[in-house]
């Protein structure tokens, strides 16, 4: 049997939020520690990865507790790099596998590092009959937002990238936990759940709960 695929010294970025494969993320970035990371990882094509606080701030604070993270994380890509400033940077990220840290490093100027294990991609699943009013929810207000876009009564839009997989489990899932209002420790949980089908259910159950489907 093949090893899962390993990563070396993996940067990371801990965020109070959770990034799952196929998601958008845009961040403003002013540390310098991270305004180095970034760059290096734009220049080369590389990825970094996003991970789950569990304690500490996303912005170092003299005095402050360490920060620490969820184990499972996701590679985030960069795709739009700009600086409207000295000292400030915006992208915008797309995120791609996920991983699990076998072990992490805090660098001396305090970027975190990590050894890291790739985990498979979620299988290709499509959504049962019976949630499929999951699927319905989601083009239903992507075309009620986008409709309104059109009439110039509203500039809102899902961060949503292409392809759009209303048929597949594991990107319908992803796509409401993005969206839902919950707790970062469930956003995490739901991310880290290796069954995209049991992501999707536990999903339509969060829907049923607040009337959004039947």
């Amino acid at each position: 049997m093949t090893p899962p695929p390993l990563l070396h010294a993996l940067p990371l970025f801990p965020l109070g939020t959770v990034l799952f494969p196929g998601g958008l993320l845009p961040l403003r970035i002013f540390e310098v520690r991270y305004l180095d990371m970034i760059g290096r990882c734009h220049k080369v094509g590389a990825p970094f990865g996003v991970v789950s606080l569990t304690r500490g701030n996303e912005v170092r604070v003299a005095g402050a507790e360490a920060e620490s993270f969820a184990a499972v994380g996701t590679l985030a890509f960069i795709r739009e790099f700009n600086v409207p400033q000295p000292g400030l940077v915006q992208i915008e990220c797309l995120g791609a596998q996920r991983f699990r840290i076998e072990q992490s490093v805090r660098q001396k100027h305090g970027l975190w590092t990590a050894e890291a294990e790739l985990l498979p991609d979620d299988l290709a699943v499509d959504v049962p009959d019976d949630l499929l009013p999951v699927a319905a929810a989601l083009r239903q207000l992507v075309a009620t937002l986008e409709q309104h876009r059109a009439e110039g009564r509203g500039e809102l839009r899902l961060p949503l990238a292409e392809p759009l997989r209303y048929g597949d489990c594991g990107w319908l899932a992803n796509r409401w936990c993005e969206l839902l209002p919950m707790p970062v420790e469930l956003r995490q949980r739901l991310m880290a759940l290796d069954s995209p089908l049991m992501r999707l259910e536990l999903v339509g159950d969060l829907l049923a709960r607040a009337d959004i489907v039947p």
